[in-house]
């Protein structure tokens, strides 16, 4: 049960980091929103920790880390850029719902364990 607490703790921790460099990412995106040739980029994360849960096997949250990749997906405008302002913003109430969520799920983890601490002590 407690490599299962460690490991659901480090899929959480990867989680927050790995929102946090979207958050980037995606601050970098409108950044260069009018940067002739730019192309967006995101982060690679949810396949990764899927894999990594179903797998079983435990993990440190360094062997999850996030990918950066251009996913060039979107309409390509006249001068080579493909930022939509209206991705990015509803990609960034998407990351920060994600992050509140890994942040809660965290928080509600330690308070089991410091319950499971007094219950002990």
């Amino acid at each position: 049960m407690a490599g299962q607490e460690v490991n659901i703790l480090n899929c959480l921790e990867a989680g927050l980091k790995a929102e946090s460099s979207r958050q980037k990412a995606i601050a970098n995106n409108i950044a260069n929103m009018n940067t002739p040739g730019f192309r967006r980029s995101d982060i690679r994360f949810e396949e990764l920790l899927a894999r990594t849960i179903d797998s079983g096997d435990p993990v440190e949250a360094s062997e999850l880390e996030a990918e950066f990749y251009q996913p060039k997906t979107t309409r390509i405008k006249g001068n080579g850029n493909d930022v939509s302002l209206d991705t990015e913003v509803g990609s960034m109430v998407k990351n920060t719902l994600l992050y509140k969520t890994y942040t809660l799920l965290l928080k509600k983890k330690y308070r089991q364990i410091e319950s499971a601490i007094r219950v002990q002590g």
